[in-house]
């Protein structure tokens, strides 16, 4: 392993610490198993689009001709 350090909000240490005493892991062990999950995780464009897809119903979108293209 290699030693890696990062700056965490103190709500977020906070929360980490919690996680890791309920789980009887130490931090390191909590950050590597979420940053695991994560890159684990394929990043899917198609997917996220699709979930989001619609979700701003009344969305108004202005002509292109008001477009600045100065």
């Amino acid at each position: 392993m290699t030693r890696t350090q990062i700056y965490l909000t103190q709500e977020l240490r906070a929360r980490i610490d919690e996680r890791a005493r309920a789980e009887g892991k130490t931090m390191a062990e909590v950050v590597r198993d979420a940053v695991e999950r994560y890159v684990a995780d394929p990043l899917d464009i198609d997917e996220a689009l699709d979930a989001t897809f619609g979700s701003v119903a009344k969305i108004v979108v202005p002509s292109r001709d008001e477009w600045d293209r100065g």
